[in-house]
């Protein structure tokens, strides 16, 4: 497997373990210092996993749902030890008979360290629109 390929198996195990509530897996691909601006959540930076680790454990994502992501115009930027990627996340959720799609525009950034990538700074903000 080559680098890219690295990195975008990382980024993809990373977001599914989020909306699978696997936590073992989400803090195996994220650094515990992680920065990450979430406009939905507070207009200030979260530091660390404890955040996390609290909303994965009361299942925020509803992970008694069917749930799928997709990334549309996906981009890697890669320099040695540090990728950025961004995209659009497209996050369809089924749950009670219903569908809904939720979108956001966002960019992980990862550094490589001991041979692992890790995710290490998120910054997500409003996609056009969210269908419900």
């Amino acid at each position: 497997m080559d680098t890219n390929e690295e990195i975008w198996a990382t980024l993809h195990r990373h977001l599914a373990a989020i909306y699978a509530g696997d936590w073992e897996t989400y803090a195996e691909t994220t650094a515990e210092d992680v920065a990450v601006y979430e406009w939905f959540v507070t207009p200030h930076r979260i530091d660390g996993l404890s955040f996390h680790e609290f909303m994965m454990e009361h299942d925020w994502a509803g992970t008694g749902a069917s749930w799928r992501y997709d990334l549309l115009d996906p981009r890697l930027q890669h320099y040695g030890d540090v990728a950025v990627v961004s995209y659009t996340l497209l996050l369809s959720i089924h749950k009670d008979g219903t569908i809904a799609h939720r979108t956001a525009n966002e960019s992980r950034v990862l550094v490589r360290e001991n041979g692992k990538w890790k995710v290490v700074h998120v910054h997500k903000s409003p996609g056009e629109r969210s269908l419900s």
